[in-house]
């Protein structure tokens, strides 16, 4: 009509877009995305649609940086958290080892574009505004600063992880999850104990990001990992069964199923 609102027209557009993906019109679907993005950066429905069309386009560094991007938005999102996944097997399949290395960078959402307070539950025009009992430690975390300053430890101790120093990388991911708790951090801290045998702490720390994923791939099998080693046969037999209804094909976690078989 012309004299829609920024807001409204991105609802449009974006609501079209999944009119398209529907259509496997993925092209389409992109494009208006895009557009509705541009007129209200960092909308979780243009996102996630934009990063679904990515993904049967087979561009799939490009819906990893909008499922990523769409979890900064709202970090309870299963369908990002389980695109996230499986981006990551497939870049891994189609990059190796290197593949975040050719990722496109991936946006750094502004406080107030983020939803992390938010819960399933909540409802009324103050249902994405922190409580007003939260702990003022834990509110400073969540700063736009605070954010920013937790993503860079969390790149810092992936950097780490590459150069084989776990020890370090532990301390970086300690110290950004004290500013925020985020899955992959715990995951990440999680793979560094295995290596330094610590198991119990990786254990802890995968039990963690199932708090915020419960169908985390990675945690899932890390902790199986930990558990075995713990002798816990039958805790790991579990955690691998739950990650095999998610991913019936993963290949090291059918392989780690076997030797608990034989154990």
């Amino acid at each position: 009509a012309g004299d829609a609102t920024a807001e409204e027209r991105s609802v449009l557009l974006a609501n079209r877009a999944a009119c398209h993906l529907k259509d496997g019109a993925c092209s389409l679907c992109v494009a208006d995305c895009t557009s509705a993005l541009e007129l209200v950066p960092f909308g979780i429905k243009p996102l996630l649609r934009r990063a679904a069309a990515y993904e049967a386009l087979e561009r799939y560094s490009l819906a990893y940086v909008d499922y990523k991007t769409a979890l900064q938005v709202d970090c309870s999102v299963q369908a990002a958290h389980d695109g996230v996944n499986r981006m990551t097997k497939a870049l891994l399949e189609k990059d190796g080892v290197n593949w975040r290395q050719k990722l496109p960078p991936i946006p750094t959402v502004p406080i107030s574009a983020q939803r992390r307070w938010s819960t399933p539950s909540a409802q009324g025009p103050g249902a994405n505004t922190p409580p007003a009992t939260a702990p003022q430690g834990e509110r400073g975390g969540n700063t736009a600063a605070g954010m920013e300053r937790a993503r860079v430890l969390k790149e810092e101790g992936n950097e780490l992880v590459k150069k084989g120093n776990h020890k370090k990388a532990v301390e970086k991911y300690s110290e950004s999850l004290k500013l925020n708790k985020e899955c992959a951090t715990y995951t990440n801290r999680a793979l560094c104990y295995l290596t330094l045998k610590q198991y119990k702490e990786a254990a802890q720390d995968c039990t963690e990001a199932l708090k915020l994923d419960p169908k985390n791939v990675k945690a899932l099998y890390r902790r199986a990992q930990a558990l075995k080693e713990l002798k816990d046969y039958k805790s790991s037999i579990a955690d691998i069964k739950s990650l095999l209804k998610t991913e019936p094909k993963n290949t090291a976690a059918l392989r780690l199923l076997q030797e608990l078989n034989r154990t």
